[in-house]
């Protein structure tokens, strides 16, 4: 009974939003010009407050020094150097970036390789089906090559998964990397989808996310719709026409033959060609019905992707707006996988999308022009601001906040970086209530503390296995939903503990690159008075603000959940709340997992929680007993405060 009530305590420590040590003050500080529709400029929360507040929400935690950094730039200013991430210097963590081998390479060749092992795959099964003799030499060789290019797959994931935590904690573009988590999971796509899927994530997290996560959203909208990563996770690559719908390529008359005669020759060819035509015809036919239209992708795009599941949209509206995008999918993995649209596929009849009729006859238009129709939805605006509200001030954004932002949304047309200006720079953005309200994801923590702790980037997948151990995997959800956003979502017995004994194991030098004998202000009080040593962690770690129930559990270093034998070793089985069930996989799982699993049946069974969450004493086993110094800042790293921001 005891346990279950000190957890109960701490689960409400860490879902309480008052915030600690906060006093109201008014600085009379002005909203950036920019902001189309001006508002109250009133902040309640002291200047430096202010600055620890947009470090925790606009950055992936302070690193030392950063306060200061801020305090000497002016906040405003550097929030406005972090709104615009193309003219931040960020040299070094491309260089770290092209280490990674896998991700440096040109992955439309990469798909061709693995077209190339698909083929081999099929001839090894086909000649072995052959014989039934024992494998020749050559057939060895066979196996062991396709085994080296799984791992070549499994190399991807890992370092995909890798770069994501590195430039979380590394990058000056602070902002971006947090708008490219954002969005990451807004569009969620999940790793190991099929066997393809890895080598289209690259391309998705380079070059479809991360340079659009400020810019327009209409913009983002399109080259998400045409990344073949989520063209292949929704299934869209597959969906096409119906059999009784029309298509482009039905609508076009066939090649007239020449007559034979003269030029007789000529006009064999012609028949010949017009009869493979018509071969064809009949061919895509047959395929048609076979698979036919697939929903999937255009009841996300409606229900998580704009409009909302509120947002006024029919069946018949996921209907026509699958039928808008059959045609939009994916050249074979031999010809380099990019996106291709196909005319002979697309239903060519005429739709009615949310009240805008699209004509029958046309291709691509289609699809162009529901993008066009949702970006421009009053139902997206309100949807995508509320989303970004409760990214970064509540989970329980208000009212007038979220109608706000969607005005800017409306008259910027959709500027992202507009949107998210009037929201870091608002009211209840700088409001006492929104300060270290938020509870932090596994990803936030485990990069968070890495950034505290002045770690440097991790090439390994070390880092990205501890995040998947607290119950977030990156790229790991399987269902088109994405991970939790709100606090209550990652709380529950199992992600306390977890939590908890992941700050014990940091401090015991688990967490790649982090030595806290190197970090400056604890390098010199080794061997200062434990009232001493907790007051300098309190500083460094906490930014000095800490509840009298945690500074007495960091000067006494008893925690009572540890005290009562719930540590290490109990933690093994326990689960955080909404784990995934393949939470537990690494990378190198992950590519080989779930292939061909349905993502839309998969998000209706997705967030019940689940076993496969729990650390099962991997990465934290054996944590030695700490005293001193390492054993508050393990202490402070698990502590209510740390876990909020």
């Amino acid at each position: 009974m005891r346990i279950t009530k000190l957890i109960g305590m701490a689960a409400a420590m860490l879902l309480s939003v008052a915030p600690v040590g906060v006093f109201a003050q008014k600085t009379g500080a002005k909203t950036p010009a920019k902001t189309v529709i001006a508002r109250s400029d009133v902040r309640e929360l002291p200047a430096d407050q202010q600055i620890i507040q947009a470090l925790n929400r606009l950055t992936f935690g302070a690193k030392p020094g950063d306060i200061l950094k801020v305090r000497a730039i002016g906040l405003d200013k550097w929030i406005d150097q972090q709104l615009q991430p193309e003219k931040i210097n960020d040299d070094a963590m491309s260089a770290f970036v092209r280490n990674y081998s896998a991700l440096d390479q040109n992955q439309n060749d990469l798909l061709k390789q693995y077209a190339e092992q698909q083929q081999q795959r099929r001839e090894v099964k086909r000649d072995r089906a052959d014989t039934t003799q024992g494998m020749t030499a050559d057939e060895i060789a066979q196996m062991r090559q396709q085994q080296q290019q799984g791992n070549s797959r499994r190399q991807v994931v890992t370092q995909l998964q890798s770069s994501r935590a590195a430039r979380a904690v590394a990058s000056e573009r602070q902002l971006q990397e947090v708008m490219t988590d954002f969005w990451e999971n807004h569009f969620n796509i999940y790793a190991a989808k099929g066997a393809p899927e890895p080598y289209y994530l690259v391309d998705f997290d380079q070059n479809v996310i991360r340079p659009r996560a400020l810019g327009k959203f209409r913009d983002l909208l399109e080259a998400v719709a045409q990344s073949p990563a989520m063209l292949f996770y929704l299934d869209n690559a597959r969906s096409m026409a119906d059999s009784s719908r029309p298509t482009l390529n039905a609508q076009n008359e066939l090649p007239r033959a020449r007559p034979l005669g003269r030029g007789g020759f000529g006009g064999i060819m012609g028949v010949m060609r017009a009869g493979q035509q018509r071969q064809r015809q009949q061919q895509q036919q047959q395929q048609r019905k076979r698979q036919g239209l697939n929903e999937n992708y255009g009841r996300e795009l409606l229900e998580l992707h704009t409009l909302g599941v509120d947002g006024g949209y029919t069946q018949q509206d996921v209907i026509n707006v699958a039928r808008a995008f059959t045609g939009w999918t994916i050249k074979p993995p031999a010809q380099g996988g990019g996106f291709i649209f196909r005319p002979q596929v697309h239903d060519a009849g005429e739709k009615l999308v949310l009240g805008h009729k699209l004509a029958a006859g046309r291709g691509m238009d289609d699809g162009e022009d529901v993008l066009d129709i949702l970006a421009k939805s009053r139902a997206t605006a309100h949807f995508i601001s509320f989303k970004l509200a409760r990214r970064f001030v509540s989970d329980s954004p208000s009212k007038a906040l979220v109608d706000h932002a969607a005005q800017v949304y409306l008259a910027t047309d959709g500027d992202i970086r507009e949107v998210l200006r009037s929201i870091i720079t608002s009211p209840e953005f700088f409001s006492q209530q929104a300060f270290r309200s938020k509870v932090k994801s596994p990803f936030e923590v485990v990069v968070s503390a890495m950034r505290a702790l002045n770690a440097a980037p991790d090439s390994t997948p070390r880092t990205a296995q501890v995040i998947a151990y607290l119950g977030e995997p990156i790229f790991g959800h399987q269902a088109p939903n994405g991970w939790p956003e709100t606090g209550e979502s990652w709380m529950n017995t199992g992600a306390i503990l977890n939590r908890i004994n992941f700050g014990m194991a940091a401090a015991a030098g688990r967490l790649p690159g982090a030595n806290i004998r190197a970090l400056p202000a604890l390098d010199t009080i080794g061997s200062a008075p434990r009232d001493k040593q907790v007051d300098a962690v309190v500083a460094t770690i906490l930014n000095g603000m800490v509840s009298p129930d945690t500074r007495a559990v960091l000067l006494s270093g008893e925690h009572p959940m540890l005290a009562n034998g719930a540590g290490a070793k109990g933690i093994q089985n326990m689960a955080p709340a909404e784990a995934n069930p393949d939470s537990e996989m690494s990378g190198e799982a992950m590519a080989d997992g779930a292939n061909g699993q349905n993502a839309v049946r998969a998000r209706r069974n997705q967030n019940q929680g689940g076993k496969g969450g729990a650390l099962q004493g991997r990465g934290f086993a054996n944590i030695p007993q700490l005293t001193g110094l390492s054993q508050i800042v393990g202490l402070a790293l698990g502590s209510p405060e740390f876990q909020r921001h």
